[in-house]
């Protein structure tokens, strides 16, 4: 009966803690943002989908998508973070997340043509498509981000 009691005083905790970090660092205009940037990316899909062009969509497309999704939330907040933990450092942040995001892909690359059989073009531009505009959705959002820290 014990352990339940922790269990529930941690994450009651976490909870707390979470959100006071969330509003000390003003991430939720950055994360509401990238969730409706990633609605407007689902809806050429979607289209795709519904009006019967399937063969241009990659079997499992939903997996890349919140894959790279969430490999780009990660890598915003982090840079976010540590920008505001030690803003000398920030380039490093920088990289070291963009390194990070760029292996992550490529094993699940990797990982997704040896389980998949899939046509090779379809994948590129499915894959991309995602990919490149999730990437100009972190740069924007890092931009952004930059702008109002040098003119505080």
């Amino acid at each position: 009966m014990g352990n339940g009691r922790i269990v529930t005083n941690w994450c009651v905790y976490f909870i707390v803690h979470c959100n006071q970090i969330s509003k000390k660092l003003k991430l939720l205009p950055t994360l509401l943002s990238g969730l409706l940037f990633n609605i407007g990316l689902a809806i050429l899909p979607l289209l795709l989908i519904y009006t019967g062009n399937t063969y241009l969509i990659t079997p499992h497309f939903w997996l890349i998508f919140f894959f790279l999704s969430a490999l780009t939330f990660l890598v915003v907040v982090t840079i976010l973070i540590g920008q505001r933990i030690n803003p000398e450092a920030g380039a490093q942040f920088f990289l070291g997340a963009t390194v990070f995001k760029i292996l992550a892909c490529l094993f699940f690359v990797l990982i997704f043509i040896i389980k998949n059989r899939v046509n090779r073009y379809i994948f590129v531009a499915d894959f991309f498509y995602i990919y490149f505009l999730n990437m100009a959705f972190e740069i924007y959002t890092l931009l952004c981000n930059l702008r109002n820290q040098k003119l505080r």
